[in-house]
């Protein structure tokens, strides 16, 4: 999440999109919650440095707690989400760790291959590149068609093609090219 969308959160800290998940005032980190169903209850889920991260907490514990009705953050990824081994708070505080780490994890290495994937060129000096030099564009064609023009390797004899057409089977020649 980008800064400005987490400055444009409302007043009351909570996330503008995703459910169960508020930010912090004091130290702008996010945390996550859930009420009990038909109970004043709620059970706290945890603090986390990304919306994301929450909102995969609380998932997790609206699955637990509401079956196939609960209303997801991110619906499409219920099938891969941590099941707690009860409907206990603190069965449903550990998955939800869970599920909110691998979010984190996932994020983490979505960023790094981001990273790699970017050139190592340096941004914005102004530096040119001279692309058809290095890779000697002008003549690659011309390589690329001399280098088809060679004839295929000649067979040393005909008894070594027969012994080799006997091991490999038939079609399993590199070429089959005969004179």
């Amino acid at each position: 999440m980008s800064q400005s969308a987490a400055a444009n959160s409302p007043p009351s800290g909570r996330h503008p999109v995703y459910r169960g998940v508020r930010r912090r005032k004091s130290s702008g980190k996010w945390v996550s919650e859930i009420r009990e169903p038909r109970t004043p209850n709620r059970i706290w889920l945890g603090t986390f440095p990304t919306p994301e991260m929450a909102a995969a907490a609380y998932d997790v514990a609206a699955l637990a707690l509401k079956g196939r009705e609960a209303e997801l953050n991110f619906p499409d990824t219920a099938g891969t989400l941590p099941v707690p081994a009860s409907t206990s708070p603190r069965d449903i505080q550990a998955a939800a760790a869970s599920a909110a780490a691998a979010a984190g994890a996932a994020r983490d290495a979505a960023a790094a291959a981001a990273t790699r994937a970017a050139p190592d060129f340096p941004e914005g000096n102004g530096e040119f590149v001279d692309e058809d030099l290095i890779f000697d564009m002008p003549n690659v064609l011309v390589n690329m068609a001399h280098g088809m023009m060679i004839s295929p390797p000649r067979m040393e004899s005909t008894a070594a093609v027969a012994d080799e057409d006997e091991y490999f089977g038939e079609d399993q020649n590199l070429w089959n090219y005969h004179n």
